[in-house]
Parts: structure tokens; sequence; C-alpha cells
């Protein structure tokens, strides 16, 4: 069965983009884009949206720009962008009261009184992420949409404990990416399909896809996006940006609609590892750890790399060509900055059935997360468990059956309680494949401080018809999203414009050294690109002149 995936004419104003500084091209990468592309019109990011949440941190702080005047420009970028130009259809809903809450927190500031590192920062929300804003929590299907809840998921809460505005909800693949096995990521009901800023026919990898599409696009400052198996590292890498993962159980998952009590974790995504160590610093709750906060942003080291051991994953790095160059080049740089490689050839998980095995757990937990999740959703929503949504979704085959069915709502629908003994062997039996006798052996047994890969795959074209279509597969997300630990996608290059990253995965409660180690590379090489929002491949002039025929 299918699992979730692991599977801009920018508007500012005028006085803003008088004032702002000019962006930086990041000299350093050279090799990014290494051919001329053909742009009918520039939507590229200008004055303060194109800065990194960091950046917009000390500017905010030095009083260089307010919070009124960003969450200003950054409604004009959807504008310009997400609902008109290339329709990116990234952003699902905007919060009302986000101008109103960026002067209070402006005035706050001027009154010598500033919330935390993220005070007047916009950031945009998966939807499927609960804020006690007037916006509802839809999973991107109209079943949800009076999901009016009134309350802040403890992260949300932590994200305004620390300053942040909500702009609003992100776009993504409904209801997570676990509908049906026949999906289409990046596409719900309400609304549509997200296309992928670099390349607008291609896809933007599920479920947090309008999650990863904004933050590329420079529509807010960093979004948070969710993953049970992949949905963080996946589109952060087919857009081009930072995305992690933590370690499941660092940010509390109360209040976001679920698929896995195992698996199931929200994580930052931005421009910069700095940018997304800012963001779980504030996400991260007592709830969550009962313990104190660690600062992760202080914990991130240029040298972090300087001595290191890194296991390469060499058995996951695919057949693309292309990425197994830079990824090969991402090695070269570790290895400059004083890290010592060892290879791993091969890895076989101890369970033959594994899986089969994740499949079973995520139907076990889905169903009863599901249905409590739904008991407990707004009075105005009308379905109140998993066979209700299943009669909605026929009722309303037009709409939410559109492109593809609910088969896994309904292969779900057939397990039992979390109490069955199949359940409880199931999900031992998958941990310690995916834990001890994975991740945790690896580490061990190769006497390495962290492991790294490609992340995925480059992204393949929107298929309405097949559904997802993709290449195979590139990297071990899979192993690190079973296990529950924390995974670091970074930017490493582009193959024909699009975006591929590379990953640092660790232990258990290593969040903090994953951060570093990733932080340490980015430093190293600045490989992030600036979405060219091409219509398609031919666009590009080396494809373009190879598609058609020779005179």
């Amino acid at each position: 069965m299918k699992t979730e995936l692991f599977i801009t004419a920018a508007l500012v104003i005028a006085g803003m983009s008088a004032c702002a500084p000019t962006k930086n091209k990041n000299a350093k990468n050279e090799n990014v884009v290494t051919h001329s592309v053909a742009v009918t019109q520039n939507y590229e990011a200008q004055g303060w949206v194109a800065k990194s949440l960091p950046e917009l941190a000390e500017a905010l702080q030095n009083g260089d720009v307010t919070s009124e005047e960003l969450v200003t420009a950054y409604l004009a970028r959807i504008e310009a962008i997400d609902n008109s130009g290339p329709k990116l259809q990234s952003v699902l809903a905007l919060n009302p009261n986000a101008l109103a809450d960026a002067r209070v927190l402006d005035a706050r500031r001027a009154a010598g009184e500033t919330l935390g590192s993220l005070h007047g920062i916009p950031v945009l929300l998966k939807d499927i992420i609960e804020s006690k804003d007037p916006l509802a929590t839809t999973a991107g299907s109209t079943a949800l949409r009076d999901n009016v809840t009134g309350r802040d998921s403890p992260l949300v809460a932590g994200l305004r404990d620390a300053g942040a505005v909500i702009l609003g909800k992100a776009n993504l693949s409904q209801w997570a990416n676990y509908r049906s096995n026949n999906s289409m990521s990046g596409w719900t009901s309400m609304g549509g399909q997200v296309r992928n800023p670099h390349m607008l026919d291609r896809n933007p990898c599920g479920s947090s896809s309008g999650s990863g599409a904004a933050a590329a696009a420079s529509l807010a400052a960093g979004t948070v996006g969710t993953e049970t198996n992949g949905s963080i590292i996946c589109p952060s890498t087919i857009n081009g940006i930072v995305g992690f993962k933590p370690t499941v159980g660092l940010v509390s998952g109360q209040y976001i609609v679920p698929i896995s009590s195992t698996q199931d974790t929200a994580g930052p995504m931005t421009k910069t590892v700095k940018g997304a160590a800012m963001m779980l610093e504030a996400m991260v709750t007592k709830q969550a750890t009962g313990t104190a906060k660690t600062n992760y942003v202080d914990a991130l080291e240029a040298g972090k790399l300087s001595g290191a051991r890194i296991g390469v994953l060499r058995y996951s790095v695919g057949s693309n060509a292309d990425i197994i160059k830079l990824f090969n080049e991402a090695l070269v740089q570790m290895q400059a900055a004083g890290a010592t490689l060892v290879e791993i050839e091969s890895f076989k998980p101890q369970a033959e059935n594994f899986g089969s095995l994740e499949g079973d757990l995520l139907n076990y937990e889905f169903k009863a997360t599901m249905n409590a999740y739904l008991a407990n959703a707004a009075p105005a929503v009308k379905t109140k468990n998993l066979t209700d949504l299943i009669a909605f979704n026929k009722a309303n085959a037009d709409v939410e059956l559109a492109l593809f069915d609910q088969s896994i709502f309904v292969e779900a629908q057939s397990y039992g309680s979390l109490n069955s003994a199949e359940y409880i062997e199931t999900r031992k039996a998958l941990l310690d494949s995916a834990r001890t006798n994975g991740i945790d052996a690896l580490l061990a047994e190769n006497n390495v401080d962290i492991l790294v890969a490609p992340s995925g795959p480059v992204a393949g074209r929107i298929d309405p018809i097949n559904g997802d279509v993709w290449p195979r597969w590139a990297g071990s997300g899979s192993l690190a999203a079973i296990a529950g630990y924390p995974h670091l996608s970074v930017p490493m290059g582009t193959v024909h414009g699009l975006p591929v990253g590379v990953s640092f995965i660790g232990g258990q409660d290593k969040d903090a050294e994953v951060l570093s180690f990733g932080y340490a590379y980015e430093q190293k090489t600045h490989m992030r690109a600036e979405p060219q929002y091409l219509k398609s491949a031919e666009d590009r002039p080396e494809i373009k002149k190879a598609m058609n025929k020779n005179k």
C-alpha cells in the first residue's frame, strides 16, 4: 500500500522597495545553475521578502523594518504569485488577524517588550495544524470546512510566545497524503494543486507541499510542515529549502490532524538551517519533552564537520547520475571541512516484511487517531469518525473523489484496535528493525557520528491522470521516519534547474547535533537556488534544443 510519500512579480510596498537592502546573490553558488534559462516574467523575490528568517529577525530588532511592513509585503507577494502570475496555490487561507497582530507586536517592541527571537516574524502553518485564529483546519477537505476550533496547538502557542505572526495556512496533499494508493501529491479539494516554483509542471511533493513551495517562493519567513514518512524532507529537497523532521515527541502533536502516533511530527521548513533552529526552539514545548528547552541556535557550529566521522549510505544513492555527482561533490566538501568518510555499502532491514509492517502500523493508528480527532473537532463538523468521513466522500464524490479514490480510508477502516496483539507485535517488530537494528546499528557498527545520503529524487511531473509517478527513489528517509529519529535536508544543488538536497540523519534526541552538522555543510557550500518559475523543462535552453528537430 502507499504511505505518505517518503515517501514572482514580487509586489512590495513602494516605500519598502526603496529602503530594503539588496538581495544576497550567494556568490559561492556558481555551480547551482549552469545554464541560462528562458524566463518570460521575473517573479523573483525582491527586498525584504527575499531575506532569510535570521536576516529578518535582525532587521526587526534593529528597527530597519516593522512586522506590519513585512506582513503587508508577504500578503502582496502571495497575491502576486500564489493567486496570480504562476498561481502556485501554496497558500490555502490567510489569517484576517495577521496585520492587526503585527501592529500589536510592533507596539510592544516600541515599548521595550520583545517576546522572543521570532518577534514580528510571519509564518505559515500546514493546514492540518490548529490555531486559535478565525481559520478552519481542513486537511484540504470540504469535510472539515467548518473546523474552526479556536485553539492553538502547543507548537503554535510556542511560536506565538516567541513573537511569531501566524500569516495563514498552507495547502498540502489532502489528508496528509493518506487517503488513496493512487493519490496526487499537492492536491486538495479545498485548494487545488500546489505548483513547484522552480518548474511549474513538476511535483511539489507531499504532503507538506504548500509549506515547501511557499518557503521556497518567499511567501513567508518560515513555514511549518508535518511528516509521517517523508512529508517534510521530500518537499524540502524538491523545492530547494531546508527542512527538519525532529525526533518524534519533541514537538507536541496535540491539535494536529493525525495519521500515526508513532511516526507523526511537525517541523520547520525555511531557507536556512539557522532559521529552522530558531523555529524549532519556539515549537518545542515543555508539554512535549517535560524538560527545559535546548538552545538549538547556540548549538550550531560552523566547524562541526572537523574531526567528525560521517557514515555515507552508499546503498541509498539511487540510479540518477546527476544526483550521484552532486552527492559526491557534497562529500568532497565535507571531507575538505575535516570529516572522515565511512562508506556503508549495504543495509537490509531485519524484518523481511518491513514495508508491509509499516503499512499495517499506519492503518491501525490512522483509524484510532482519526476517530479521536474527529470526535473532538469543532461542533460544526458533521463527520465524527472515519465511517462518517468515508460516507461524506462518497456523497460528495464529484468534489472529494474527483481525481483519485479513498482506498486507504476503506482499508484502514477494516483494521482492529490498538489493544490488539497484532498491532502491538507489528509496532515492536517495526521499531526494532528501524531503531535498534537500523539507525542505531548503522551508527554504532560503523563508529560514525552522523549518516548522510541524498534526500530524494529529482521532481517528476504532476500527473492528474496517473497520480504520482516517481523515478527510482534516492535516500534513506523512510528509515528515519519509521524510527522517529531526527532528519535534516539541506540544498546541495540543482539538476536542470530542479533542486535536490543532502540528508543528515542522527540517533534519537540528537536533534541539536543533526542541525549543527547540516549548518556546517550549509555554511561551507551555500547551494540553495532561487526558484525560476519555468513553465516546463523545455524552458531550459539545453533541453529545448535537444527536444526539437535539428534543422
